[in-house]
């Protein structure tokens, strides 16, 4: 084989059998790459990024001089234009940030050296926008494992825009990533397009990666908001009503599946006693922390977090006692959440802390009402529970019976078309029933929720269904109360929250047994099931604001998507105009049907979980797309955001 016909060639260095040559080859390597403007560059740059990515932990090149040489790289592409436009250099500057950012992100001592090595400054210059978005990704990402670190966050707040330009980069992020790539898809930059889909696949690849990568770069510009937010002095800037009140609307899309984003900023500020205050006087993001609260977002304790810390604080408690406490009074019997392995009994003390029974009823004029008619409530449950634990067993059978008693006529009340009074009798057969029959209670509580959803009664029905989860073994999988308060956020029009409670309903579906008459009818999802989940991950898409602000993807340029698209983007265009009054009368047969057959016998809850197997069928799962899109120049459809399947596929 002939030898290499550059000498200098990273990969012949790398082969080297020698250690002490080979180091100081590679040495040489680095020192030496800034200077040159041969062709082929990228081919090195490309292959010191596979070997970050891979392993990030080995320091031979960052003793080597990996961080000086990708911050000469950085600069000389902001700098000289003409060096950048030739061969393929356009890509080393985003290669050169993201090597930063992985030899940085698990060790402390690999952020010192590149902090030593002058990083900081061309990473802020592509911050600061010298270069595009996808530069800035890497760039923030980089930034963020600096600022992790104790011993190299001066270095990093010593500029003083960089906690400015984060908030804004969070706040912009998606919109930026619409307007300079998505929107437009003939006038997409091509080195961008190859670096989201590494030369696989086409525009609908480009268009999945570029909604994954618009949720990192507002993720990871909220990270390191994150890192300022654990310091006080930073609090003022962070705290502006503005910006605190996107926060738990910056979640990352469903493509967002490690960061807790907005809600993790707020938890920081929630921790430090000057971040409480702002937080308390805002009542949209309580109640934004009271929904996700009870909610299946992955991050539901970090809200929990948040309205216990509030309510600690006395500075802060009486400003969110009346919303937090319907939301955590819901949650006092989850076992445990998050870090908290013993919750209900931290909530008790929290909700309980300076609880006084009231000798008279309450005055139905006090403001705090409500609230202490809940803790007056759930005082009386406590109460309760402490009896039955000295109580003669014959007494609690005698209860349940009662209780079962109530709970049938309560069945047969709904059935009659009475939901009024079946709800009533529900809750009768919840004063009886003995707290520890869990399993019964949770039927009630399920059964009441879907009472208030016949009444129009969404916060009941909230309420309810969250209480029947927390009941659940395991917690918050009961497959009919995740519908039932899906249906009710979506009666709020919290879409977010309807959309998670839904996907994890199909999962319980998809986990049910299979028998013989699901597999025939070939649908393990329910119909309606499917159309909910579709119309909110439409409402829920990362880019909706930003198209409704800047209008729909124009799409020109003439490259096919999968051949089944435009028939899939029809038949979801007929379901959307289906009249929503026809919707709601299948969901409430489907219900009521469940209801009558649930009504024969206590339910166990294997037995309330028995929802019927539907096979699903992937050749009627159509991709969603927004209704008002407007194709030009093409038949073909636009790539919206993730699809049903996406949710489906093993």
């Amino acid at each position: 084989m002939p030898d290499c016909s550059y000498p200098g060639c990273f990969f012949c260095v790398m082969k080297k059998t020698n250690p002490v040559k080979r180091r100081a080859s590679i040495a040489k390597f680095f020192k030496d790459l800034p200077g040159q403007n041969e062709d082929g560059q990228v081919l090195a740059i490309s292959g010191l990024w596979n070997t970050a990515m891979a392993y990030p932990n080995d320091p031979e090149f960052v003793e080597l001089g990996v961080f000086e040489c990708m911050a000469q790289l950085i600069w000389k592409g902001i700098q000289n234009g003409h060096w950048l436009a030739q061969d393929q250099n356009i890509y080393i500057p985003y290669y050169a940030a993201h090597i930063i950012g992985s030899y940085t992100m698990n060790r402390e001592e690999f952020a010192e050296e590149a902090v030593r090595a002058g990083v900081i400054p061309p990473l802020m210059e592509l911050l600061r926008g010298q270069s595009t978005w996808v530069e800035q990704r890497v760039a923030v990402r980089a930034l963020g494992h600096l600022a992790t670190y104790d011993s190299t966050f001066p270095a990093v707040a010593a500029y003083r825009d960089i906690l400015e330009l984060a908030i804004q980069l969070a706040i912009d992020a998606v919109e930026i990533v619409y307007t300079h790539f998505l929107q437009f898809v003939d006038k997409r930059m091509s080195y961008h397009c190859d670096l989201l889909t590494r030369g696989m696949g086409g525009l609908e690849m480009e268009s999945r990666k570029a909604e994954e990568w618009a949720s990192q770069l507002q993720c990871w510009s909220l990270q390191l908001v994150n890192c300022f937010a654990f310091k006080e002095e930073f609090l003022p800037t962070i705290c502006q009503a503005d910006f605190l009140e996107q926060l738990p609307c910056m979640w990352g899309g469903l493509v967002n599946e490690s960061s807790p984003a907005g809600l993790g900023v707020l938890r920081t500020i929630c921790y430090q006693r000057l971040g409480r205050l702002p937080v308390a006087e805002s009542p949209c993001i309580i109640d934004a922390l009271c929904n996700i609260a009870r909610s299946s977002d992955d991050w539901q304790y970090m809200a929990v977090d948040c309205l216990m810390w509030l309510l600690q604080d006395s500075s802060t408690r009486l400003k969110v006692l009346d919303k937090a406490t319907v939301a955590l009074v819901d949650l006092v019997e989850l076992p445990s959440l998050g870090e908290h392995k013993q919750l209900s009994e931290v909530l008790t003390s929290v909700l309980l802390e300076d609880y006084r029974p009231h000798s008279s009823p309450p005055n139905t004029k006090d403001p705090y009402f409500r609230t202490h008619k809940l803790l007056d409530s759930f005082s009386a449950l406590q109460t309760k529970s402490k009896w039955e634990k000295t109580a003669p067993k014959e007494d609690l059978q005698l209860k349940q019976a009662a209780a079962l008693v109530v709970k049938l006529e309560g069945n047969a009340r709904f059935s009659s078309g009475d939901i009024s009074g079946a709800a009533a009798k529900y809750t009768e057969a919840l004063t009886l029933c003995p707290v520890k029959a869990k399993k019964e209670r949770l039927v009630l509580y399920s059964n009441r929720a879907q009472c208030h959803l016949l009444l129009r009664n969404p916060e009941g029905a909230i309420s309810d269904a969250t209480r029947a989860l927390c009941l659940h073994n395991p917690v918050n999988r009961h497959g009919r109360s995740l519908w039932r308060r899906a249906q009710a956020y979506e009666m709020l029009g919290l879409y977010k929250e309807s959309l998670l409670d839904a996907i994890m309903f199909i999962n319980e579906c998809s986990q049910a047994p299979v028998n013989e008459t699901d597999l025939k009818q070939g649908n393990r999802v329910p119909e309606y099931v499917e159309r909910l989940v579709i119309k909110q991950m439409q409402a829920a898409w990362l880019f909706k604001d930003a198209a409704l602000k800047h209008g729909d993807i124009h799409y020109t340029r003439n490259q096919d998507l999968d051949s089944d698209s435009k028939e899939e983007r029809e038949e979801h265009d007929e379901f959307n105009d289906e009249e929503e009054d026809e919707e709601g009368r299948e969901e409430e047969e489907e219900e009521e049907e469940e209801e009558e057959e649930d009504g024969s016998e206590w339910e166990t809850a294997s037995e309330s979980d028995e929802v019927q197997d539907w096979a699903f069928s992937q050749n009627q799962d159509p991709n969603w797309s927004h209704k008002s899109e407007k194709k030009a120049g093409s038949s073909s459809s636009v790539f919206k955001g993730s699809t049903l399947r996406d949710l489906l596929s093993p």
